[in-house]
């Protein structure tokens, strides 16, 4: 095999592989937290200085090679060197340049077992905000067009059949709550990983009289490890988001899939704006809901990095493994496709016209009233099972007579089942009158829908 001029130390008779270098190396997922690693250097530099370990001149000056590190990062002229493997040791070997031993120096009651685990945490701390950010502006734009169509009767759906009626505004909320539940799994992973493994070094923690509370302090950390074998070693945080993830992206799929299919002819219930549509490159007429299609397989992905994340972990020995570099490429594509996921669905939902004829009238077929003909029954004093039986037998007359709604039924042959019913009965054959009646908290009627967008609001501030 090839092999590189460099060595790790003069342990090594042999420099390293290329091969192996290459196969090593994980410079394009380090460039993600190099500027969380700067910052954790220079909190760690500080912190030696405050032991006594680094004098204050030494201090001074790695401080200013960080900070130049670090703009050179953001203006994109770090000279990244793969032969030095991860963004630590290129960071290193730069401050080494830029200011000599005392470069050499920062690495002193560290290891980078404790520095990556910090560097990681950071990142995604700051990720963890933003998605949290970009889940309440998606629940915002699904609460807004629900306050457009908290009156706009529709169908809803078990089995994919027509059940009963309910309005668009209140199946819109249905997301509205698991997208909270989401927002909720965001903020609770973001607490539990807000620890800081600062000083922990390989596994051990260290002889030096080093102060992990001051780092975590000022990192903005909850807190400092407990146990440093732990520390270094724990990749809980990312199952945790990688779960999260997941579960927002199985979300986006469910709400992708309904689009999906409201936007073909047979349903032909709303529009997507053109911006999120696509053509056929044969067939001039079609009209691509793309994006929900996209998403609903990106999901699949993002399910996919949950798998890898978990099955990384079961069967490491404590402490640290190499098998953890593994666990960066799941992170970073879960924060990166669920985050594009959620941020892109909310503008196309603000370009969502509903088209209210034709979903009224897929909610009026399929005996959707059928329930609430029952429920009449039972407030005439018929028990439910009974009236449950009852309705049944009409509802099969009109499907043998090919009679779209209940409503058409005639009286009389309504009576010759039930006995009960009476003339009024078609008040409540209605949907109008149907969706009117789930009037209770969580219900489908207009005002209690609007009531949940009130509570929503006030929640979200």
């Amino acid at each position: 095999m090839n092999q590189n001029a460099s060595t790790w130390s003069p342990l090594f008779k042999e420099a390293v592989s290329t091969d192996f270098r290459d196969f090593h190396e994980c410079l394009d997922q380090d460039k993600r937290i190099a500027l969380y690693d700067v910052a954790g250097s220079q909190v760690h530099a500080a912190m030696l200085a405050r032991a006594g370990i680094l004098t204050e001149r030494e201090n001074v000056d790695i401080q200013a090679g960080l900070n130049q590190i670090a703009e050179e990062m953001r203006s994109g002229t770090f000279a990244w060197k793969k032969e030095l493997e991860d963004v630590h040791m290129n960071v290193e070997s730069r401050l080494t340049v830029l200011v000599g031993d005392a470069g050499k120096k920062l690495h002193t009651a560290r290891s980078r077992n404790d520095q990556v685990a910090t560097d990681i945490r950071l990142y995604a701390r700051a990720e963890l905000d933003a998605l949290a950010g970009e889940l309440r502006v998606l629940i915002g734009a699904f609460t807004d067009l629900a306050e457009l169509h908290a009156e706009t009767i529709m169908p809803g759906f078990t089995h994919l059949q027509v059940a009963q009626p309910v309005t668009f505004g209140h199946h819109l909320m249905a997301y509205v709550e698991m997208f909270l539940r989401d927002l909720e799994r965001v903020i609770q992973a973001r607490e539990r990983l807000n620890v800081c493994p600062l000083g922990a070094a390989a596994l051990a923690g260290s002889g030096y009289p080093i102060d992990p509370d001051y780092s975590a302090a000022q990192l903005g950390f909850a807190a400092a490890f407990r146990n440093s074998m732990d520390t270094v070693s724990d990749r809980d945080y990312v199952i945790d988001i990688c779960n999260a993830g997941a579960v927002v992206m199985g979300h986006l799929s469910r709400f992708s899939e309904e689009v999906i299919l409201w936007c073909t002819p047979m349903f032909d219930f709303i529009e997507v704006g053109d911006q999120f549509c696509t053509g056929s490159s044969i067939m001039p007429q079609k009209r691509n809901p793309d994006l929900a299609e996209l998403v609903r397989g990106k999901a699949a992905r993002v399910i996919g990095n949950l798998a890898v994340a978990i099955t990384l972990m079961k069967s490491q020995p404590l402490a640290f493994n190499k098998d953890q570099q593994e666990s960066k490429p799941p992170l970073t594509d879960t924060f990166e496709t669920v985050r594009a996921a959620v941020t892109v669905t909310a503008q196309m939902i603000a370009t969502i016209k509903a088209r209210k004829d034709k979903m009224l009238a897929a909610a009026d077929k399929g005996h959707s009233t059928a329930t609430d003909l029952a429920d009449y029954l039972v407030r005439a004093g018929v028990p439910f099972r009974d009236a449950h039986h009852a309705v049944a037998a009409i509802v099969g007359l009109a499907r043998d007579r090919g009679l779209a709604t209940l409503a058409q039924m005639p009286l009389a042959d309504m009576q010759a089942i039930a006995s009960a019913i009476g003339p009024e009965v078609f008040d409540v054959l209605t949907v109008e009158g149907s969706v009117a009646s789930r009037s209770h908290k969580g219900g489908t009627a207009p005002e209690q829908v609007r009531r949940a967008i009130a509570e929503i609001r006030e929640l979200l501030g």
